[in-house]
């Protein structure tokens, strides 16, 4: 039956798959037959099967995906063995890629709470943080209701910086795994298995589990160790999640681990023995593995949606960078991603290691880490939004390696960075960025750490807050960033489009900077930068960091207030040593004598600006170009 099922598939190059398959058949057949003895196979790993033991002969390699969900028991590995193969969907209707069970079986508790059994969680081999229903990624027991609390540890140890080694005294296992919190804060009969812990840092976060209370002492241990030393940068703010004591609203859930069931609160209307609830089993739906020396090549995968997948519990890192991906890639070449959407995972929704593939036209969004990370590899015409939904520390789109090209993508909604690129020779062009940096510090619209003879250009940054800490800014190039330039962007509603830290012999160019109070650039022990002929718009004073980092400024054109000033301040490490007013000697124009619609600046005709020679700027282009069905 299996050489007959093979060459049938062998004939066309095409497998099918349906809900309503049958491993047993052909999947030659996008519909059953008349007489119900062949047609579409029932599951993916059927087809990729079959599709192996056709063999390597010339000719197509599809496995084509009928519209339904499809629960997946592990994984979908493919491997060099399975080079040139294309899986996509059969038709207009997206196929949906699950890494979750159905939960079912929901009865009513007290208060307005419905809970329903899931195997495995009381005998811990089974955990999630993350749960779907009706297609909607829940919110999660928290206290408190909002923000978070105060804790009480102190780490007061200098940070020397990424490149000067980090912490000035190791922390100790102790500092690490421990915070002290204050009284009246916890409820005295607090599920300790339940409970998961966020601790805040700077520019990321920790999530762990914990272990114990000393109610005594007021201390509370935790199962793994966190990234940072509870108190670290002066930060003392932490979450407890999962627990019954923050059910306080309807659409929240958590996982009860002590009676080994999922609790719900409904939301008003939902009919909780109706409901379509998806918990998440894996940690990746697909994984594009080579090996060395043997890449996977030339696999392409479109028109799917993938959903559903879990993380361990234990401190993600700067970025949540220590989670897999829902699509997950090592080791390979000339690989294709297009039209994806990859929605409601708690880890990475793309992740690529080592280049190699080309990432187009699909959307990420409701991810508890970080939406694209991809390293070299070319990330175009992407919509990236609502990230970092259980990580606030995730990021947009992460490259990094070398000559990747991050070109056009629509970001918004992240709690950090939206763009976080290292690494060298990199292209970050026509990206639309707005409402990031909503939670953590220290970072920007595009955040470049490290990087060497880096391009940023015509991209559109706007609204991006001011959270307070180290502050978030626009274009950001921070330590080692070396022969980078930044030309022809436009930063609106960004009290500090451009900052630079530890950073040497990078360009600033033909950029307009725009906001309604002060406008700030920062050159903090930085050296070697040419500020030119860029126009900066602002409502109040423009104020220049440590004017010793300039080596070179020229045509640039200040268009402030009546009352503005442009105040160069001279600086000793990160101390202000004095301020000089270089209001006159700069050229100067009326805030009036620009026109600002969407991506386009332009001068007023007629005016001193336009009697400047000044070209304008027209970045309206910038996001996702054609129409890739997103709303």
């Amino acid at each position: 039956m299996v050489a007959a099922c093979c060459s049938a598939v062998g004939a066309g190059g095409v497998c099918y798959v349906s809900p309503e398959g049958n491993d047993a058949w052909s999947g030659g057949l996008a519909a059953a037959n008349a007489d119900g003895t062949d047609g579409p196979v029932a599951t993916v790993a059927r087809a990729l099967e079959m599709i192996r033991a056709w063999g390597s002969e010339e000719g197509s390699k599809e496995i084509k995906l009928l519209a339904g969900r499809y629960l997946l028991e592990a994984p979908l590995v493919l491997g060099p063995e399975d080079s040139g193969v294309v899986i996509g969907a059969a038709g207009a209707d997206r196929p949906v890629l699950s890494g979750g069970v159905q939960l079912t079986g929901w009865e009513p508790m007290e208060g307005g709470l419905w809970s329903a059994p899931a195997a495995g969680v009381r005998e811990g081999t089974w955990d999630f943080r993350a749960l779907i229903v009706n297609g909607r990624y829940c919110s999660r027991a928290r206290l408190p209701e909002t923000g978070a609390f105060e804790h009480e540890s102190v780490f007061d140890v200098a940070w020397m910086s990424t490149t000067g080694g980090g912490w000035q005294r190791k922390p100790t296992e102790l500092e690490l795994t421990t915070l002290e919190f204050r009284e009246g804060d916890l409820p005295a009969d607090l599920e300790v298995r339940n409970a998961e812990v966020t601790v805040y840092h700077m520019w990321d976060e920790s999530m762990v589990g914990l272990k114990g209370i000393d109610w005594g002492e007021r201390r509370m241990t935790f199962s793994s160790p966190l990234g940072h030393p509870s108190g670290a940068f002066g930060v003392r703010k932490y979450v407890v999640w999962n627990v019954r004591e923050g059910m306080t609203r309807p659409g929240q859930w958590y996982l009860d681990r002590a009676q080994g069931r999922v609790v719900y609160w409904p939301l008003a209307g939902e009919n909780p023995r109706a409901m379509d609830v998806i918990a998440p089993r894996l940690e990746s739906v697909i994984r594009l593995i080579g090996r060395h020396g043997e890449p996977v090549r030339d696999v392409r995968l479109e028109g799917l949606t993938i959903e559903a997948t879990t993380t361990p519990l234990k401190a993600g890192g700067f970025g949540a960078g220590a989670f897999a991906g829902a699509v997950e890639a090592a080791q390979a070449r000339d690989c294709q991603f297009v039209g994806l959407e990859v929605r409601n995972v708690a880890g990475q929704g793309i992740q690529v290691h080592g280049g190699g593939v080309r990432i187009v036209g699909c959307r990420v969004h409701q991810v508890g880490a970080c939406g694209i990370r991809a390293a070299g590899c070319e990330v175009t015409d992407n919509l990236i939004h609502h990230v970092g939904l259980t990580y606030p520390s995730a990021i947009g789109l992460v490259g990094g390696g070398a000559n990747g090209r991050y070109l056009h993508n629509e970001i918004h909604h992240t709690p950090y960075s939206a763009i976080n690129c290292g690494g060298e020779n990199h292209r970050i062009e026509g990206n639309l960025i707005y409402q990031a940096m909503l939670e953590l510090h220290d970072g920007g619209g595009i955040y470049c750490f490290a990087g060497k003879n880096t391009v940023l250009r015509g991209n559109f940054i706007r609204d991006i807050p001011d959270t307070g800490g180290y502050g978030s800014s626009a274009y950001y190039l921070d330590e080692r960033s070396e022969g980078c330039l930044v030309e022809g962007n436009l930063s609106v509603n960004v009290a500090r489009p451009s900052h630079n830290h530890m950073a040497h012999g990078n360009t600033i160019r033909g950029n307009v900077f725009v906001t309604e109070g002060d406008l700030q650039l920062t050159f903090q022990k930085s050296d070697g930068y040419r500020v030119e002929a860029n126009l900066m718009i602002a409502g109040g004073d423009l104020r220049i960091s440590n004017i010793d980092g300039i080596a070179a400024m020229s045509g640039n054109v200040f268009c402030l207030s009546d009352s503005g000033r442009v105040v160069g301040l001279k600086m000793s490490d990160y101390q202000e040593d004095s301020a000089e007013d270089w209001s006159d000697g700069y050229i100067r124009s009326a805030r009036a004598d620009v026109l600002i619609e969407g991506g386009r600046v332009r001068p007023v005709p007629g005016s001193a600006l336009a009697d400047m020679g000044f070209p304008g700027l027209d970045v309206s282009n910038a996001g996702p170009r054609g129409d890739w069905g997103w709303e």
